[in-house]
């Protein structure tokens, strides 16, 4: 079969310059890879180089199929398409059948053209030596290699199947291989496509046993003589295939080939462009001698090597892995940028505010410490006010136990004592003493310094045992007192101590307020009402008000109505209640007096039905 392909490059100003012609001698036709790409890149830099219009006369000499025109045929044509015009500058044989068919026609091809012998291997030229107008750009294939690159990424292998397609490679490929791999026999079996259509190569390559791989060198034509292009034979062979592919030659990786060892053509393709340069500027060709170019650095691609499942640590040292799936930083990096500068100011965000909040706790935790001392020191001085009261009230029960104990040593040294009347007299000094330790015990504990603890209080019970404390003073000045509890029982969530303080201020200073009022006049009123979710507390008492330049600032520290007063009850009064989450106020009342409203949270207590907790001992003062 004969191909002639004539291309007439011109660029601009070429009707000045000279056209330079090169006849391609071509091995196979359109659709081998190797030789397509080769050739093309040839040209092209073969044009760029010479910086004018290059005129390449391209002939296919090699048979395809089993029919094929007379070598001699394809000489006469040549000949024939030169006739009348200039010699070639160049002639240019590629590959192994048209580099025979050039060196066995040479007298008849223009003998005195310096012939080049590209995209060969050196086994094809055999050992005789090039001729005194003959040059070559050789390669050493090393197909042995490719056979170690197949054990070593996947080292179960035990079959390869060769796919070497029909024909003159075949015939010349076939027994120099079976020689080089000798060095496997009895690790790996090496099954040989020839004879095979190229349909029952497909299906011999989706049938192979387990632990094989398969070695395509080209395929051309199959045995029936129909020709295949290389990139649709291996599309086809991937899509059918359960064994990984392998090649010797890089212009098949993308198509489907896992890798390997491999001759780079566009270097062959450059080095064969410089040799062909250098012979049509008038380099003598025994000079210009290029060593073999031999196969370079593995290459990979990334697709095959995830499809079947070969970890890179297998691979030879120095590997180059190609086609890697896209990366999130090269697919997104806008967005992954975006997201990283936004996680680092949520990360800067939730640094300050974890430093706000430890700063917050430790304000805090001072606060409570200030107010726990600011507490103590205010309960000290309320209780040194009520010095004379707590004496009061402790030498009632204990006076009546003085008597008591008289009595019976007077019944008794009288012989008149009656069990029942001793038992009568012995129950009377009991209850006094339990009377003196309640009051001892009610004083002892707002004396005592404490912290805030929080747990449920029977809010009746709490006011009952502040008005205890203050009992004596409540008599002393002639007070009345009277309260109006709800009906049912309520409890809050808070410290009982510190929330008697509170009310224990508060009475106080309702007995300062009423000084100047008539003795007969003088009342306070506890009035509890109790919401849904709040319990509101008020003490009112009938004395003069509040001075209405002050009722904003009341809760201030430092600031007092008395004569001889500090400024710190109120502000205590109001930190207090603050730390129970409630809220206190004063206004004065319509008709007389003051009212100081402390509002504080229910606890859930009140309906869980669960036990108050009454923080202080005593007894409802009889006022």
């Amino acid at each position: 079969m004969l191909t002639g392909l004539l291309v007439l490059t011109t660029m601009s100003g070429a009707a000045e310059q000279p056209v330079r012609e090169v006849l391609i001698l071509q091995s196979f036709a359109r659709g081998n890879l190797i030789l397509d790409s080769f050739s093309a890149n040839v040209r092209v830099d073969l044009e760029r180089r010479v910086g004018g219009p290059v005129n390449f006369v391209q002939v296919v000499v090699g048979p395809t199929g089993f029919i094929s025109a007379p070598e001699q045929s394809i000489v006469d044509y040549i000949r024939a398409t030169f006739a009348g015009h200039p010699e070639p500058d160049l002639v240019m044989a590629l590959a192994g059948p048209a580099s025979v068919f050039a060196r066995k026609y040479r007298q008849q091809l223009f003998p005195d053209v310096p012939l080049l012998f590209g995209s060969v291997d050196q086994r094809f030229l055999g050992d005789v030596p090039l001729g005194k107008n003959e040059a070559a750009v050789a390669v050493l294939n090393d197909f042995p290699g490719i056979v170690d690159d197949i054990l070593r990424t996947l080292p179960e292998t035990r079959q390869i199947f060769m796919i070497v397609g029909y024909g003159q490679i075949r015939d010349f490929w076939r027994q120099r291989l079976e020689e080089q791999f000798s060095r496997f026999r009895g690790r790996v079996e090496f099954v040989w496509s020839d004879g095979l259509s190229f349909p029952e190569i497909v299906r011999r390559s989706s049938n192979l046993p387990p632990h094989s791989a398969i070695y395509f060198m080209t395929l051309g034509t199959d045995a029936t003589g129909a020709a295949y292009a290389d990139e649709r034979a291996l599309a086809e062979l991937r899509a059918a295939a359960n064994a990984p592919l392998f090649a010797a030659h890089d212009v098949y990786l993308g198509s489907g080939i896992v890798g390997g060892r491999m001759l780079s053509m566009v270097e062959l393709s450059r080095r064969t462009t410089d040799v062909a340069y250098r012979l049509m500027n008038g380099a003598d060709p025994p000079d210009v001698k290029v060593p073999p170019q031999q196969a370079g650095q593995p290459i990979f691609d990334w697709r095959e090597l995830q499809r079947w499942s070969i970890p890179e640590s297998r691979l030879p040292a120095g590997s180059l892995v190609k086609f890697r799936g896209p990366t999130l930083w090269n697919t997104y990096r806008g967005t992954v940028l975006a997201v990283a500068v936004a996680l680092l100011l949520q990360a800067l965000l939730i640094f300050g505010l974890l430093f706000e909040r430890r700063a917050r706790l430790r304000a805090e935790n001072e606060s409570r410490r200030s107010l726990s001392l600011a507490a103590d020191v205010s309960r000290r001085e309320t209780m040194s006010t009520l010095t004379s009261s707590i004496s009061h009230e402790l030498g009632q029960p204990i006076s009546a136990m003085i008597l008591n104990t008289e009595a019976l040593q007077t019944i008794i040294a009288g012989r008149s004592a009656t069990p029942e009347s001793i038992d009568e007299i012995l129950a009377d000094i009991h209850a006094d003493g339990i009377r003196a330790a309640k009051i001892m015990d009610r004083n002892r504990l707002m004396l005592r310094s404490r912290q805030l603890q929080m747990k449920p209080v029977d809010l009746q019970i709490f006011i009952k045992d502040a008005l205890a404390l203050v009992s004596h003073e409540l008599r002393a000045r002639r007070v009345d007192v009277s309260c109006d509890f709800p009906a049912t029982r309520c409890v809050i969530s808070g410290d009982p101590v510190l929330l008697q303080q509170v009310f224990v201020n508060l009475i106080m200073n309702a007995l300062d307020a009423m000084m100047e009022t008539p003795p007969d006049q003088r009342n306070i009123v506890i009035d509890v009402e109790v919401k849904r979710a709040k319990v509101e507390i008020s003490v009112r008492d009938t004395g003069p008000g509040l001075p209405e330049e002050i009722v904003d600032t009341l809760f201030t520290p430092f600031v007092t109505t008395k004569p001889h007063g500090v400024g710190i009850g109120l502000a205590i009064v109001r930190t207090i209640v603050d730390a129970h989450e409630g809220s206190i106020n004063a206004r004065n009342h319509p008709d007389e007096g003051a009212i100081f409203t402390v509002i504080l949270p229910v606890s859930h207590a009140r309906e869980s039905g669960e036990p108050a907790i009454d923080g202080a001992i005593g007894e409802s003062p009889k006022v």
